[in-house]
Protein backbone atom coordinates (compact mmCIF):
# COMPACT_ATOMS: atom_id res chain seq x y z
CA UNK A 1 0.00 0.00 0.00
CA UNK A 2 1.27 3.62 -0.77
CA UNK A 3 1.87 5.33 2.17
CA UNK A 4 1.33 9.27 3.43
CA UNK A 5 3.70 10.45 5.38
CA UNK A 6 2.15 14.06 6.77
CA UNK A 7 4.66 16.97 7.52
CA UNK A 8 3.44 19.05 10.25
CA UNK A 9 6.10 21.36 10.68
CA UNK A 10 4.08 24.72 9.30
CA UNK A 11 1.70 24.41 12.04
CA UNK A 12 4.78 24.83 13.95
CA UNK A 13 5.60 27.82 11.71
CA UNK A 14 2.29 29.56 12.96
CA UNK A 15 2.92 28.86 16.29
CA UNK A 16 6.52 30.37 16.42
CA UNK A 17 4.62 33.69 14.67
CA UNK A 18 3.27 34.83 17.76
CA UNK A 19 5.06 32.61 20.37
CA UNK A 20 3.62 30.55 22.89
CA UNK A 21 2.35 27.00 22.59
CA UNK A 22 -0.67 26.84 20.56
CA UNK A 23 -1.01 25.75 17.45
CA UNK A 24 0.37 23.09 19.37
CA UNK A 25 2.41 20.23 16.34
CA UNK A 26 1.88 17.35 18.40
CA UNK A 27 -1.66 17.42 18.65
CA UNK A 28 -1.52 18.09 14.72
CA UNK A 29 -0.11 15.00 14.40
CA UNK A 30 -2.03 13.08 16.52
CA UNK A 31 -5.06 14.27 14.71
CA UNK A 32 -3.18 13.14 11.38
CA UNK A 33 -2.48 10.12 12.69
CA UNK A 34 -6.21 9.17 13.87
CA UNK A 35 -6.80 10.31 10.53
CA UNK A 36 -5.01 7.91 8.81
CA UNK A 37 -1.49 9.60 8.16
CA UNK A 38 1.02 6.33 8.20
CA UNK A 39 3.46 8.42 9.38
CA UNK A 40 4.56 11.84 10.59
CA UNK A 41 7.34 13.72 9.33
CA UNK A 42 9.35 17.07 10.71
CA UNK A 43 12.06 18.76 9.79
CA UNK A 44 14.52 20.30 12.35
CA UNK A 45 16.12 22.90 10.95
CA UNK A 46 19.54 24.77 12.22
CA UNK A 47 17.79 28.20 12.75
CA UNK A 48 14.56 26.40 14.11
CA UNK A 49 11.97 28.38 12.23
CA UNK A 50 9.52 26.05 13.11
CA UNK A 51 10.11 22.40 14.97
CA UNK A 52 11.91 23.03 17.66
CA UNK A 53 13.80 20.33 19.89
CA UNK A 54 11.19 20.11 22.40
CA UNK A 55 8.85 18.68 19.13
CA UNK A 56 10.61 16.20 18.41
CA UNK A 57 10.95 15.11 22.23
CA UNK A 58 7.15 15.20 22.61
CA UNK A 59 6.54 13.38 18.97
CA UNK A 60 8.96 10.56 20.22
CA UNK A 61 6.89 10.25 23.19
CA UNK A 62 3.41 10.79 21.94
CA UNK A 63 3.03 9.38 18.54
CA UNK A 64 2.11 5.73 17.64
CA UNK A 65 3.43 5.85 14.14
CA UNK A 66 6.87 6.02 12.71
CA UNK A 67 8.21 9.42 12.92
CA UNK A 68 10.39 10.82 10.00
CA UNK A 69 13.05 13.12 11.21
CA UNK A 70 14.18 15.83 8.91
CA UNK A 71 18.04 16.83 9.44
CA UNK A 72 20.33 18.52 7.62
CA UNK A 73 23.70 16.61 7.45
CA UNK A 74 25.43 18.38 10.14
CA UNK A 75 26.82 17.04 13.51
CA UNK A 76 24.23 18.76 15.95
CA UNK A 77 21.62 17.13 13.66
CA UNK A 78 23.41 13.53 13.82
CA UNK A 79 23.62 13.87 17.73
CA UNK A 80 19.96 14.69 18.21
CA UNK A 81 18.84 12.19 15.53
CA UNK A 82 21.35 9.14 17.66
CA UNK A 83 19.74 10.60 20.89
CA UNK A 84 16.14 9.62 19.79
CA UNK A 85 16.38 7.24 17.40
CA UNK A 86 13.34 8.16 14.93
CA UNK A 87 12.31 5.12 12.86
CA UNK A 88 13.55 6.84 9.78
CA UNK A 89 16.03 10.05 9.38
CA UNK A 90 15.81 11.87 5.91
CA UNK A 91 18.96 13.96 4.98
CA UNK A 92 18.22 16.84 3.61
CA UNK A 93 20.14 20.28 1.73
CA UNK A 94 19.37 23.22 4.28
CA UNK A 95 20.35 26.94 3.26
CA UNK A 96 19.16 29.72 6.25
CA UNK A 97 18.35 32.17 3.42
CA UNK A 98 16.45 29.86 1.34
CA UNK A 99 12.45 29.53 2.03
CA UNK A 100 11.93 25.92 1.67
CA UNK A 101 14.02 23.33 0.94
CA UNK A 102 15.70 23.82 -2.49
CA UNK A 103 16.56 21.36 -4.38
CA UNK A 104 17.66 17.78 -3.68
CA UNK A 105 21.04 17.19 -1.56
CA UNK A 106 24.37 16.62 -3.43
CA UNK A 107 25.58 13.20 -2.55
CA UNK A 108 27.59 12.38 -5.79
CA UNK A 109 30.54 15.27 -4.51
CA UNK A 110 29.81 14.51 -0.63
CA UNK A 111 30.36 10.72 -0.80
CA UNK A 112 32.93 9.84 0.76
CA UNK A 113 31.64 12.52 3.90
CA UNK A 114 27.95 11.18 3.54
CA UNK A 115 28.81 7.61 3.71
CA UNK A 116 30.52 8.14 7.16
CA UNK A 117 27.88 10.05 8.47
CA UNK A 118 25.12 8.04 8.08
CA UNK A 119 26.64 4.78 9.39
CA UNK A 120 26.31 5.53 12.89
CA UNK A 121 22.48 6.28 11.86
CA UNK A 122 22.20 2.98 10.19
CA UNK A 123 24.07 1.06 13.41
CA UNK A 124 21.22 2.28 15.88
CA UNK A 125 18.40 1.18 13.48
CA UNK A 126 17.70 4.40 12.01
CA UNK A 127 16.12 3.63 8.35
CA UNK A 128 18.24 6.67 6.28
CA UNK A 129 16.51 8.35 3.58
CA UNK A 130 18.30 10.82 1.06
CA UNK A 131 16.15 13.34 -0.65
CA UNK A 132 17.77 14.14 -4.24
CA UNK A 133 16.51 15.51 -7.65
CA UNK A 134 15.51 12.50 -10.24
CA UNK A 135 19.46 12.49 -11.10
CA UNK A 136 20.88 8.94 -12.21
CA UNK A 137 24.18 10.02 -10.74
CA UNK A 138 22.75 11.10 -7.43
CA UNK A 139 20.91 7.60 -6.91
CA UNK A 140 23.71 5.63 -8.19
CA UNK A 141 25.79 7.89 -5.07
CA UNK A 142 22.93 7.26 -2.57
CA UNK A 143 23.46 3.41 -3.48
CA UNK A 144 26.44 3.61 -2.61
CA UNK A 145 27.19 5.41 0.73
CA UNK A 146 24.21 3.05 2.30
CA UNK A 147 21.05 4.91 2.11
CA UNK A 148 18.06 2.23 2.45
CA UNK A 149 15.75 5.18 0.91
CA UNK A 150 15.91 7.97 -1.98
CA UNK A 151 12.99 10.42 -1.83
CA UNK A 152 12.45 12.07 -4.87
CA UNK A 153 12.06 16.11 -5.28
CA UNK A 154 9.16 16.33 -6.46
CA UNK A 155 8.92 20.71 -6.38
CA UNK A 156 9.89 21.12 -9.82
CA UNK A 157 7.04 18.74 -11.36
CA UNK A 158 4.60 20.60 -9.22
CA UNK A 159 6.09 24.10 -9.84
CA UNK A 160 5.60 23.66 -13.50
CA UNK A 161 2.23 22.32 -13.43
CA UNK A 162 1.12 25.45 -11.51
CA UNK A 163 2.42 27.79 -13.45
CA UNK A 164 0.94 26.10 -16.83
CA UNK A 165 3.81 24.83 -18.43
CA UNK A 166 2.57 21.54 -19.04
CA UNK A 167 5.23 20.34 -21.86
CA UNK A 168 8.10 20.75 -18.85
CA UNK A 169 6.03 19.34 -16.66
CA UNK A 170 5.42 16.22 -18.34
CA UNK A 171 8.68 15.96 -19.25
CA UNK A 172 10.18 16.33 -15.03
CA UNK A 173 7.25 13.53 -14.54
CA UNK A 174 9.01 11.44 -17.42
CA UNK A 175 12.06 12.33 -15.14
CA UNK A 176 10.85 11.04 -12.36
CA UNK A 177 9.30 7.94 -13.61
CA UNK A 178 12.36 7.02 -14.87
CA UNK A 179 14.51 7.55 -11.81
CA UNK A 180 11.54 5.99 -9.59
CA UNK A 181 12.50 2.75 -11.58
CA UNK A 182 16.07 2.91 -11.76
CA UNK A 183 16.34 3.43 -8.11
CA UNK A 184 13.70 0.31 -7.78
CA UNK A 185 16.01 -1.81 -9.67
CA UNK A 186 19.03 -0.94 -7.38
CA UNK A 187 16.90 -2.05 -4.45
CA UNK A 188 16.61 1.37 -3.28
CA UNK A 189 12.85 2.26 -1.57
CA UNK A 190 11.91 5.14 -3.64
CA UNK A 191 9.81 7.63 -1.46
CA UNK A 192 8.78 11.00 -3.28
CA UNK A 193 7.49 14.50 -2.09
CA UNK A 194 7.51 18.28 -1.94
CA UNK A 195 4.32 20.98 -3.10
CA UNK A 196 2.15 17.80 -4.03
CA UNK A 197 -1.30 18.77 -4.10
CA UNK A 198 -5.06 17.52 -4.86
CA UNK A 199 -3.98 18.29 -8.17
CA UNK A 200 -0.19 17.23 -8.50
CA UNK A 201 -0.35 13.76 -6.68
CA UNK A 202 -2.17 11.38 -8.50
CA UNK A 203 0.43 11.10 -11.86
CA UNK A 204 3.38 10.63 -9.08
CA UNK A 205 0.95 8.01 -6.62
CA UNK A 206 0.58 6.15 -9.86
CA UNK A 207 4.16 5.30 -9.70
CA UNK A 208 4.35 1.70 -8.49
CA UNK A 209 7.60 2.12 -7.39
CA UNK A 210 7.11 4.69 -5.14
CA UNK A 211 6.24 3.34 -1.50
CA UNK A 212 5.46 6.73 0.27
CA UNK A 213 4.31 10.46 -0.26
CA UNK A 214 5.55 12.86 2.08
CA UNK A 215 3.34 15.96 2.18
CA UNK A 216 2.93 18.73 4.29
CA UNK A 217 2.72 22.47 3.29
CA UNK A 218 -0.41 22.07 0.99
CA UNK A 219 -2.65 19.14 3.75
CA UNK A 220 -2.08 22.20 7.05
CA UNK A 221 -2.94 25.23 4.01
CA UNK A 222 -6.06 23.08 3.00
CA UNK A 223 -6.69 22.09 6.84
CA UNK A 224 -7.20 25.77 7.83
CA UNK A 225 -10.86 25.83 5.75
CA UNK A 226 -11.62 22.00 5.91
CA UNK A 227 -9.67 20.69 9.15
CA UNK A 228 -7.02 18.08 9.47
CA UNK A 229 -8.98 14.93 9.06
CA UNK A 230 -11.03 15.52 5.66
CA UNK A 231 -8.05 16.85 3.88
CA UNK A 232 -6.22 14.16 4.95
CA UNK A 233 -9.33 11.50 3.96
CA UNK A 234 -9.26 13.20 0.49
CA UNK A 235 -5.51 13.30 -0.23
CA UNK A 236 -5.55 9.73 0.80
CA UNK A 237 -8.51 8.99 -1.65
CA UNK A 238 -6.71 10.58 -4.87
CA UNK A 239 -4.16 8.14 -3.77
CA UNK A 240 -5.57 4.94 -3.52
CA UNK A 241 -7.64 6.29 -7.01
CA UNK A 242 -4.21 6.69 -8.75
CA UNK A 243 -3.05 3.35 -7.18
CA UNK A 244 -5.71 1.59 -8.47
CA UNK A 245 -8.03 -1.36 -6.67
CA UNK A 246 -4.82 -3.21 -6.25
CA UNK A 247 -3.73 -1.20 -3.74
CA UNK A 248 -7.26 0.25 -1.85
Amino acid sequence: MLRLGVNIDHVATVRNARGGSYPDPVRAAKMAEAAGADGITAHLREDRRHILDGDIDALMENLTVPLNFEMAATDEMQAIALRHKPHAVCIVPEKREEKTTEGGLEVAREENKLAHYIAPLREVGCRVSIFIAADPAQIEAANRIGAQVIELHTGAYCDLHAEGRFEERDAELKRLTEMATFADSLGLEVHAGHGLTFDTVQPVAALPEVMELNIGHFLISEAIFTGIEPVIHEMRRLMDVARGPTEQ
